[in-house]
């Protein structure tokens, strides 16, 4: 007698790795990457990418903003400038996202933020969700601060940053300001406020860093112009003292 075993096969969706990201990318972007700025496209690439892949990360326009700030700020004095545009996209396309979305949707949230005071948007965060109002700044505010598995994130971060110092300039320039504001901001979405702080802390520490870099870069570049020039100028005179010999 011949029996015949049915076996039901199930297919399970293999998780991307950061490989097949980093492997996506170059096929967007191929032109090589200046040494200076690598680490700093792999490290925002392996940041989207783990975020992507993590089952209680939810895309918003606020993550989106800190992620085009985060790469414009860091990236600023790349030559050749076109090629940041390449990158960019080919960042976002590497794990499935649009970047013109990324960029509209951070554009219209920060358009948002110049027409509320900082007071006004703590305010309307800790109140009652507002009606039609999901997709502007304090709805999605609203949601986050009601969503208990919200996915927190570094990017979110500097996203949240970037409105709140877009709301109230000097909030950057006042340490003691800008501890008291990010603790109200922490304790309204429910924020682990020292995690928050420190995030912050470490982005404009690298901020720093990155700014001493481009003036280095830039002293280097002008002293490298000012020999070559020196350089042109002695050949020209040795070419007219051979000919007057």
């Amino acid at each position: 007698m011949n029996i015949t075993v049915s076996m039901s096969v199930y297919v399970v969706d293999k998780v991307r790795t950061v490989s097949d990201t980093k492997r996506e990318f170059y096929t967007h972007h191929t032109r090589p990457i200046v040494s200076v700025y690598r680490r700093i496209v792999e490290e925002l690439m392996v940041e989207m990418h783990l975020l992507s892949v993590n089952v209680d990360f939810k895309y918003d326009p606020i993550y989106a903003l800190g992620v085009v700030t985060a790469f414009e700020r860091f990236m600023q004095g790349y030559q050749p400038e076109q090629d940041k545009a390449s990158i960019f996209a080919a960042l976002c396309k590497a794990i499935g996202n649009d970047p013109e979305q990324y960029r509209q949707q951070a554009g219209n949230i920060l358009e948002q933020a110049k027409h509320m005071s900082l007071e006004e948007l703590i305010t309307k965060i800790s109140s009652s969700p507002s009606e039609n109002a999901e997709n502007s700044l304090v709805g999605i505010l609203q949601a986050i601060a009601n969503q208990p598995n919200f996915k927190y994130s570094r990017l979110f971060a500097i996203g949240l940053y970037t409105i709140l110092a877009e709301t109230n300039l000097e909030l950057i320039k006042d340490k003691e300001k800008r501890d008291r504001t990010l603790q109200q901001i922490s304790e309204a979405l429910h924020f682990p406020p020292d995690k928050l702080q420190k995030d912050l802390d470490l982005y404009r520490s690298n901020l720093d860093k990155m700014d001493q870099l481009l003036g280095v870069l830039e002293e280097a570049l002008q002293a490298e112009k000012k020999k070559r020039v020196q350089q042109e100028t002695e050949g020209k005179n040795d070419s007219i003292n051979d000919v007057k010999n």
